[in-house]
């Protein structure tokens, strides 16, 4: 990676934080009862997250990092329940496991007024669609964006030799949130619709062309669901042109451009899955501000362009992130275990190259001071300097304790 392009990917830390000095940074802490956390009120919060690294051609990097990434952001900054998220093995990453998950997980459990949120990490690609429902323009007749589960290969021989692969369209994802019974439906993309590789980053592509088809499967699959919802062809095509089903859709990148994954001080990640967390991290903003943010963040050299898109006329670009009016106190770090004088932090709002041996963090309420031993990525080892005054928040299992912190850059 580039000096330059390094400084425009990291240049996010807050001029506050750099004037503090790299042993000087203090944090708050505050700790709340279990039963905030782990029980759970109307509305049901409910998310499945897909990262895909096994590819066994072109395998990734950063996709199961992403998902840590919204894991950890759902449980101590929005309040999900642990149990209530689905993380899929990557083996079990197929079609079938994807959309078999979508429907168990999402669709027969969400009712009306709940919280929704997919999360897709992996390879993206364009495959030809005999009956397209839109074409755009730039792109050849028929060709169709797609999400590769990680048993759709390439047939033997191509590019010379063309055949049918088992991906999942977009039209699916469309209908899939048609089906959801709850408005509140967030749509995580970390993934890109053509091919291409640069020799700085990964690109989230497995390649596709004309001569790769939509699976018989696949359409079938669409028709099944058109049945369902008692939707015909053409009020499909209709709610597919108008815009995104239900809730709101965050993508890595506009129409037929790359999304890249990059390496973070020792942590492969999603370019835009870590600056979606990161921001979400650090501010009560609403969707149409956090993209403001995230998008001055990007290279102009990437030629990535993250965009959102919600339900037409519905306003939700005003709304907090995940449906959510009253998240948890932004944070820059959550502990998420303790052991004896010894504790471990998730640095999901942090610049790492402000973290560093020696750093301290403080408690946002009450009393309690920890300093970093070491940092392997997004996970700090620290010892307890002074005891943690407030009730510990116990872990789901009750494997380790809980506390949010945050930098204290605005006192």
């Amino acid at each position: 990676m580039t000096r330059n392009t390094r400084r425009h990917f990291l240049k996010f830390a807050s001029s506050a934080l750099a004037t503090l000095g790299m042993n000087q940074f203090l944090f708050q802490q505050k700790a709340e009862q279990a039963g905030k956390v782990l029980a759970q009120s109307t509305p049901r919060k409910l998310a499945l997250l897909v990262g895909i690294n096994q590819y066994p051609s072109s395998p990734l990097e950063g996709c199961i990092n992403d998902i840590d990434l919204q894991r950890y952001l759902l449980i101590h900054r929005f309040g999900f329940n642990p149990k209530d998220i689905y993380i899929l093995p990557q083996t079990e990453a197929t079609r079938t496991g994807i959309l078999t998950a979508f429907e168990e997980h999402l669709i027969k459990q969400a009712k009306p007024g709940d919280i929704v949120v997919y999360h897709y990490s992996g390879h993206g690609s364009l495959i030809f669609d005999p009956a397209p429902i839109i074409t755009r323009l730039g792109n050849r007749q028929g060709l169709n964006g797609t999400f590769v589960p990680i048993n759709s290969k390439l047939p033997a021989g191509y590019p010379e030799v063309g055949g049918v692969v088992q991906d999942i369209m977009g039209h699916t994802l469309f209908l899939l949130m048609s089906a959801l019974k709850t408005e509140n439906v967030t749509v995580v993309l970390d993934s890109c619709f053509s091919g291409g590789a640069t020799r700085e980053v990964r690109v989230r592509s497995r390649e596709g062309g004309e001569n790769i088809l939509v699976s018989s499967d696949e359409k079938n699959y669409q028709q099944q669901w058109l049945s369902r919802l008692n939707l015909s062809p053409e009020q499909f095509v209709k709610g597919y042109q108008t815009g995104v089903a239900k809730g709101v859709v965050l993508a890595a990148t506009a129409p037929n451009q790359l999304a890249r994954e990059e390496n973070l001080n020792g942590f492969p990640c999603g370019l835009f899955s870590y600056l979606l967390t990161y921001y979400l991290w650090q501010e009560d903003n609403n969707i149409k501000q956090i993209f403001q943010k995230i998008l001055p963040e990007i290279p102009e050299t990437y030629n990535q362009v993250p965009r959102y898109e919600v339900k037409v006329g519905s306003g939700y670009q005003q709304q907090l992130p995940y449906f959510i009016n009253s998240p948890k106190s932004p944070a820059q770090a959550v502990v998420t275990a303790v052991s004896g004088d010894t504790a471990q932090l998730w640095l999901g709002g942090i610049d790492l190259r402000k973290v560093t041996t020696g750093t301290i963090f403080a408690a946002i309420n009450g009393t309690g001071q920890v300093k970093m031993i070491s940092r392997e990525g997004l996970v700090g080892q620290v010892k307890i300097e002074k005891p943690l005054t407030l009730p510990p928040l116990r872990y789901a299992k009750g494997v380790g304790f809980s506390y949010l912190v945050q930098s204290s850059r605005d006192s």
